[in-house]
């Protein structure tokens, strides 16, 4: 082979080796940044615990502390009706009338047997009369003094309570029925609400406790209310407690069916608190995860939630304080993945 030749393979070869050895390189140079590239980027912050307010918040119509209806014991037509809705009344103050006919004629039978038990009690007297005559017109005219007093009761309807006419059924003219003819409801020197109270937080609400209302009526105003009594039944269907609560109602400003925003203070609890970031609802389900790192990688932690506090959670288990929680870059994690933190 002539000295040519042999030069032109050697430059041939030395050219393929070159050409391997950077392919090789680059090759290796590749699969090094394709591994640092598959490492997930993510966020991080360290959570801890804190003293988190417990403060529940319910929603309820107002109503009058005392509703009394009023209505006869016996129908009757109606001849008038002194107040409208919404009117001030007070305690004793009559309301509405109905016919007089009958109680008319039971006051003309009173008298009749008025002066019969009179009588028999002259003849006594003078020995011309029985004391049984006597004892028998004593127990007609009592018999009498009551019906007529409670047909007159029923004639003359007045207000058992001062408040406010908060319904009215019937007109002058009408016939009572099974509705009450007017309905009165006290709204002075309190109001009520009724509250549905969960099993869980049942305990801590006691009667005599303080709370703060507000109304939509009265914005930026707040109104004293306390814990009037619980009931000890439980409604099946919700798994909660009725709990009256009583609002202070000076001036009567406060009116049935308002609408009321009530704030009971349970007090405070000792839980980790984590940036609304870092929790991860799991598709298909309504449970709520955090990736916590550990040595560089994460794990899959299933939390219970409690309050929200602005942009952050209160985590009632899953995270202990000083762990250090992903809040960002979760999309591409799953348990026990290694990960970069920037």
């Amino acid at each position: 082979m002539n000295l040519t030749i042999r030069h032109s393979l050697h430059i041939v070869a030395l050219a393929a080796l070159t050409s391997a050895f950077t392919s090789c390189s680059k090759k290796e140079t590749a699969q090094t940044e394709t591994v640092e590239e598959e490492l997930p980027k993510v966020e991080v912050n360290v959570v801890t615990a804190r003293d988190v307010p417990q403060v529940n918040d319910y929603t309820a119509t107002v109503e009058a502390d005392n509703i009394n209806n009023i209505a006869p014991a016996t129908p009757n037509r109606i001849k008038t009706i002194s107040v409208e809705v919404g009117d001030h009344v007070r305690k004793g103050q009559t309301l509405v009338t109905l016919d007089q006919a009958t109680s008319d004629q039971l006051k003309i039978n009173l008298d009749q047997i008025q002066r019969e038990y009179d009588r028999a009690v002259k003849l006594l007297e003078i020995g011309a009369g029985t004391q049984q005559a006597v004892d028998q017109l004593k127990a007609q005219l009592d018999a009498a003094k009551s019906q007529y007093g409670n047909l007159i009761e029923n004639t003359v309807l007045t207000s058992p309570i001062s408040g406010v006419v908060t319904a009215r059924n019937y007109d002058p003219g009408d016939m009572t029925g099974n509705l009450p003819i007017l309905t009165v409801g006290q709204l002075s020197p309190v109001v009520k609400v009724m509250i549905n109270v969960t099993e869980s937080d049942l305990a801590k609400i006691r009667p005599g406790m303080p709370v703060t209302v507000a109304f939509d009526a009265f914005e930026g105003e707040t109104f004293d209310g306390k814990v009037a009594r619980i009931y000890p039944t439980v409604d099946t269907s919700t798994r909660t407690f009725q709990t009256e609560i009583l609002i202070s109602n000076p001036g009567e400003r406060i009116l049935p069916g308002m609408f009321a925003r009530v704030s009971v203070d349970l007090g405070s609890r000792y839980n980790v608190v984590v940036p609304d970031r870092a929790i991860v609802k799991q598709t298909g389900s309504g449970n709520r995860y955090v990736y916590v790192l550990h040595n560089g990688k994460v794990d899959f932690e299933r939390v219970e939630l409690g309050r929200r506090l602005g942009d952050a959670y209160e985590l009632i288990s899953g995270v202990n304080s000083g762990d250090t929680v992903v809040i960002s870059g979760q999309t591409r994690l799953a348990d026990g993945v290694e990960v970069e933190v920037i």
